[in-house]
């Protein structure tokens, strides 16, 4: 009997085999279930983000914060009304010393005051000339030249008076204003009392000149 032998496998048929084998685990492999990227109705493509949405919400929420309150700051400082800065406080004492000296200068006298009261007198004596009688010298020459004087130191109180009252009210930052300017309006009040006096003749009357005596009998 002859031997009954198998038939060899070619290698073409092995080749074959073996490929059939790796498609058919491509396959398999694509067939096992994966995970499912498909959406579900209602599901919004920005839901997978969670935390990290979330930290970058809450920053992005911090920095309008602070914008915003930044905002608030800048609104109020362009609505607000405008605050001017702190007055340096010269006026007020520059105006407390010139209240000072002039109601100092209104109690002692100006030289301007003398040149007018010597212009009264020398106006009295080209009036008069040798006609006028003793009253009327006494008038004309004197007493329009003490009112002058009157009236000068009068106008030096009541510039006083207002640059005493200007400095009370305006603003201050030296302590020893308010003092100066309180002395200066006490003063001037002083200065235009004695003026008023001089002018009307309340506290010294002008001279009178004797009566005229009756020539005696012959």
């Amino acid at each position: 009997m002859n031997p009954t032998t198998k038939p060899e496998k070619s290698a073409d048929d092995s080749g074959d085999n073996e490929a059939e084998r790796a498609v058919t685990a491509t396959a398999e492999k694509n067939d096992a279930p994966g995970p499912n990227l498909a959406k579900e109705p209602g599901e919004t493509p920005e839901a997978g983000r969670t935390d990290g949405a979330d930290g970058v919400d809450g920053d992005g929420d911090g920095a309008s914060d602070a914008d915003g309150d930044d905002g608030d700051v800048l609104g109020d400082d362009l609505d607000g009304e405008y605050t001017p800065p702190p007055s340096s406080g010269l006026a007020a004492a520059s105006a407390a010393l010139v209240s000072l000296l002039l109601s100092l200068v209104s109690l002692i006298g100006t030289w301007s005051g003398k040149v007018i009261s010597e212009r009264e007198t020398l106006v009295g004596q080209i009036d008069l000339g040798q006609t006028g009688t003793a009253e009327q010298q006494i008038s004309e020459i004197y007493g329009d030249a003490w009112h002058a004087i009157a009236l000068t130191n009068g106008i030096f109180a009541v510039l006083a008076l207002i640059a005493g009252l200007v400095a009370l009210g305006l603003p201050q930052r030296k302590s020893w204003v308010r003092p100066f300017a309180v002395a200066g309006l006490v003063l001037a009040a002083l200065g235009l009392l004695i003026s008023v006096g001089m002018y009307f003749d309340v506290f010294v009357s002008l001279p009178e000149p004797p009566p005229a005596q009756a020539p005696p009998a012959g």
